[in-house]
């Protein structure tokens, strides 16, 4: 199944990692879009700016819930949004 994968990072070099996580869990990345560095209207986790990642992958639903329990514990990752996509 598809989804959308929108993510902060304020070090770039984290998406190397983000990218052996998807590929531990059997899953393709299908598109990838990267929109810059920005500025943040407020700090998160005390970072005023992050680059915005926007990806398409295909996955397992059955291993959606494990991608976002480690996602959850990457330190480096300020926000993401794990979407279905039609």
């Amino acid at each position: 199944m598809k989804y959308e994968l929108t993510f902060l990072l304020n070090e770039e070099k984290e998406l190397s990692v983000i990218k052996e996580l998807l590929a531990g869990l059997d899953a393709k990345l299908v598109s990838e879009t990267s929109w810059g560095k920005k500025q943040l209207v407020y700090p998160i986790k005390k970072q005023t700016a992050a680059s915005f990642y926007h990806w398409v992958i295909e996955i397992s639903t059955k291993k959606v819930g494990e991608l976002k329990k480690k996602l959850n514990y990457n330190e480096k990752l300020l926000r993401y949004l794990l979407l279905v996509s039609e």
